[in-house]
């Protein structure tokens, strides 16, 4: 067995249409295809991330909130690279967007820091 990278992450979303617009139009993640899957009452939204990346955005009629204190065994978060970490807050904030401080990983030295998606995914930048 190789695996060889990751081919997306998958996301559940409370409101269709709020996610879509953030991660869309506040992220900027380009639409590869939306499928509304009528015997399920529910979106699939495939999105680009970067070059070689996806994330799949699902809705669900009433899906159970995310467990958030004390962190639940599973999937901690999703972290986007980006090239400038202060200009990419800031292009947040302007969305309006609460984005945490800058820190510093003391193991790699880069900067990074957290936000959160209308469901309150924690996302996390961090600067290659």
């Amino acid at each position: 067995m190789r695996i060889t990278g990751i081919h997306h992450v998958a996301i559940i979303c409370s409101e269709y249409e709020r996610s879509k617009k953030f991660y869309v139009e506040v992220l900027g993640f380009s639409i590869i295809n939306e499928t509304y899957r009528a015997q399920r009452n529910s979106y699939k939204l495939d999105l680009r991330v970067g070059e070689n990346h996806q994330i799949e955005l699902f809705s669900f009629p009433n899906p159970p909130q995310r467990v958030n204190s004390p962190e639940a065994c599973g999937l901690r978060h999703l972290a986007f690279e980006v090239d400038d970490i202060e200009q990419t807050v800031n292009d947040l904030k302007l969305q309006g967007v609460e984005v945490e401080n800058i820190r510093i990983d003391e193991i790699t030295g880069k900067k990074f820091t957290f936000f959160k998606d209308p469901d309150h995914l924690p996302l996390e930048i961090y600067e290659h």
